[in-house]
């Protein structure tokens, strides 16, 4: 008997949510990416990564171990989706969709190929898209030619536009709330993890209350205490808190994709004299690389000057990864806009309307006088003569020894 089931199917159920950008925006994201069609002589383009999906309509997907996708031609916007997630693709994206079904291996491949065609020329995600899948890519889809898009894709994503601005700058006091609860909670005798939910609860209100149509999932803290603090992604442990440990708050709300930080040194109760001299020179290089965030400075220039800075005190030894990142669509499990880290190897230009953050950290081992990790995270809006601080947290001794 011949199986008739749907390969793949349109579930139009219900009526568009609102999105965290107006349509404007999407259309000109989408004019963006079809000018980049048109550079590279694409007639479309597959996007299956989180932060490129969501960056062009919207929809911020759950994998599970399922593929989804975004295809892009000069007419068609068309998300690519699971049966599991029914009719929320179509709800949370701008444009259309199509759902694929699972009775049958491949039938992703077949969703995608309703919109590309076959042998057209096709662009892809090649720090994305799997071997394996780009094979299948191959195989259904018979381009004419494929050529990765991801470089530009990213570039494109590294300018902000002011709808974009205003959702970080959010974010950003989002932190703040979480910083200042934290900072509220910390006592000896606390686990981290119970700093830590108090941090979160407070965020995830804060955006409920200035997002009332937004979807909630992902923010988290990671609060750190002793040797705990060495890591900047070390996750949280039951460590008790205990009278002079170093302390890192570490605040992340995340609101519709869009990944905000701050990041602080504290210590409980009080600090002693060793690790006040290393803290003070991390604030020190976090104060000292604010003030060369700047339109027409680069990445690596700004790195190699906090270099210096650090090296004439002797401490460039314990630091421990680059001064800074982009903001937008990123997480810890997706995304990253690796063209625009404050790095040696990285000669981005900056530019007005780029958000990045100014992060030194210092690892001083175990055993060493001043043990632990120190961090300090702003983040800037590069401006037409200069940047602009958005993080409202205080840092340094002043304020930040608790407890």
């Amino acid at each position: 008997m011949t199986d008739t089931r749907q390969e793949f199917y349109r579930f139009r159920n219900g009526d568009k949510a609102p999105l965290p950008f107006a349509p404007e925006d999407y259309e000109a994201r989408l004019d963006g990416l079809r000018a980049i069609l048109e550079t590279h002589r694409l007639d479309a383009v597959v996007l299956t990564s989180m932060h490129n999906i969501a960056y062009y309509c919207g929809f911020l997907y759950c994998a599970f171990g399922r593929p989804y996708a975004l295809v892009v031609t000069a007419g068609d916007c068309v998300t690519i989706s699971a049966g599991i997630d029914a009719g929320q693709p179509w709800r949370r994206s701008y444009g259309d969709a199509i759902t694929y079904t699972d009775w049958q291996r491949d039938n992703y491949w077949r969703a995608i190929r309703a919109v590309t065609g076959e042998a057209a020329r096709i662009g892809y995600e090649a720090d994305h898209l799997t071997m394996i899948g780009l094979e299948k890519l191959r195989v259904f889809l018979k381009p004419s030619e494929t050529k990765p898009v991801n470089e530009a894709t990213m570039r494109q994503r590294m300018r902000k536009s002011p709808a974009e601005i205003a959702l970080i700058r959010a974010g950003a006091a989002v932190a703040d709330v979480g910083g200042h609860a934290i900072r509220d909670t910390v006592r000896e005798g606390l686990r981290e993890i119970d700093v830590a939910m108090a941090g979160r609860d407070a965020m995830e209100r804060e955006i409920a209350e200035r997002f009332p149509d937004a979807e909630y999932r992902d923010t988290w803290v990671w609060f750190q205490s002793g040797l705990n603090t060495d890591g900047a992604h070390n996750p949280v442990t039951a460590r008790v808190l205990k009278r002079g440990d170093i302390l890192s708050l570490n605040t992340f709300p995340m609101i519709s994709g869009y990944y905000t930080a701050l990041e602080r040194t504290m210590f409980v109760g009080e600090v002693d004299d060793a690790s006040l001299k290393i803290w003070e020179a991390n604030v020190a290089a976090h104060e000292y690389g604010m003030s060369l965030i700047r339109p027409g400075a680069t990445c690596s220039g700004i790195t190699h000057a906090i270099n210096d800075f650090l090296s004439e005190r002797d401490l460039l030894h314990y630091r421990s990864f680059g001064y800074g990142h982009s903001f937008g669509l990123l997480s810890h499990y997706y995304g990253r806009e690796a063209g625009l880290e404050l790095r040696e190897d990285v000669d981005t230009v900056l530019e007005p309307g780029m958000v990045v953050s100014m992060e030194p950290m210092l690892t001083i081992p175990e055993g060493q006088p001043g043990a632990g990790g120190y961090r300090e995270h702003d983040i800037l809006i590069v401006t037409e003569d200069g940047a602009e601080d958005i993080t409202g947290y205080p840092y340094g001794p002043a304020f930040n020894v608790v407890g």
